[in-house]
């Protein structure tokens, strides 16, 4: 809807002005072109971003494993979409479900062998998408500067999921 656009029950919204909407809008078609180009990248794999995303995670932890409400906080899904993700990973052998062995009740997703070097053998495509439709088109001043607001935005989401809690 466009800035100043109001009736009645609409006089409270604050309208995104000319500098928010290009910003907005810009942010939204360039996610949206690179994550269809990191998908496109990654379907030779057999991988989704999410599937990816989910090797990533694991790969970064010091012993390649996660409980899985952890997984799925990080991930941004539902338990139940960390399920459904995992059951394909699982079935190809790049992760595997495991019953922590701190508390049996706690599961944990954990990266194998199998699947760290998937992981290893997609990464280079993968950094070349992000490199070529993203890195690659900002200065490093652009790039921190970038990287600021970014985390200023995250820094205030988070913020705000606390205080509806």
């Amino acid at each position: 809807m466009a800035s100043g656009t109001s009736g009645d029950a609409e006089t409270d919204v604050r309208w995104l002005d000319g500098d928010e909407m290009v910003t907005w809008l810009a942010m939204v078609e360039v996610n949206t072109a690179i994550q269809s180009a990191i998908e496109d990248d990654l379907a030779p794999h057999g991988l989704t971003s999410g599937d990816y995303g989910v090797l990533a995670r694991l790969s970064d932890t010091p012993d390649h494993r996660l409980r899985m409400c952890d997984l799925a906080e990080a991930l941004h899904v539902s338990p139940s979409g960390l399920t459904r993700r995992l059951d394909g990973l699982v079935r190809d052998g790049y992760v595997a479900r495991e019953a922590s062995s701190e508390d049996r009740r706690v599961m944990m997703a954990v990266l194998t062998d199998v699947g760290f070097e998937k992981l290893r053998s997609v990464a280079p495509d993968h950094v070349a998408t992000v490199r070529r439709k993203f890195i690659d088109h900002l200065s490093r001043a652009q790039l921190r500067n970038l990287s600021a607001a970014l985390l200023a935005v995250q820094t205030g989401t988070a913020l705000a999921q606390l205080s509806d809690q």
